[in-house]
């Protein structure tokens, strides 16, 4: 999945705007998070089509930046996160983003987002990707 990061001045209607450019476009947004940090807001989307989603954003005026997000799936237990988050500190890999996708009690799964050593980080991860036979 790619995502699209927009940084922007924080004002009230901002997400309502970046949708409804995407929706006029045809995009679906596949994932969002949003946050608002000392005035500033940052969007994340998980879209199918980046280049169209980035080319829309950018004529509207909006800073956007892409990044690769891959999929794991772990088990919903105390301590799982840290785990796996410290097998990519030990790889001297930074974690931009990460999504909590889906939860159901017993699982739970994770959109990650590395800005350097992505297939790197895919082998640390790989027994736990969504996209890979599990073993």
């Amino acid at each position: 999945m790619k995502e699209v990061s927009i940084i922007s001045d924080d004002k009230i209607g901002l997400l309502a705007d970046i949708s409804y450019l995407l929706g006029k476009s045809n995009i679906n947004i596949e994932s969002v998070s949003a946050t608002s940090v000392g005035g500033k807001a940052v969007i994340n989307v998980l879209v199918k089509n980046r280049e169209k989603t980035k080319n829309v954003l950018q004529k509207n005026g909006f800073k956007v930046s892409e990044h690769d997000t891959f999929f794991i799936n772990i088990k919903d237990k105390p301590g799982h996160l840290a785990e796996i988050s410290k097998m990519f500190s030990d790889a001297e890999i930074n974690l931009d983003n990460v999504h909590l996708v889906s939860k159901d009690g017993k699982n739970v799964i994770f959109g990650l987002t590395v800005s350097k050593g992505y297939e790197r980080a895919r082998e640390i991860v790989k027994y736990y990707l969504l996209d890979k036979e599990q073993p």
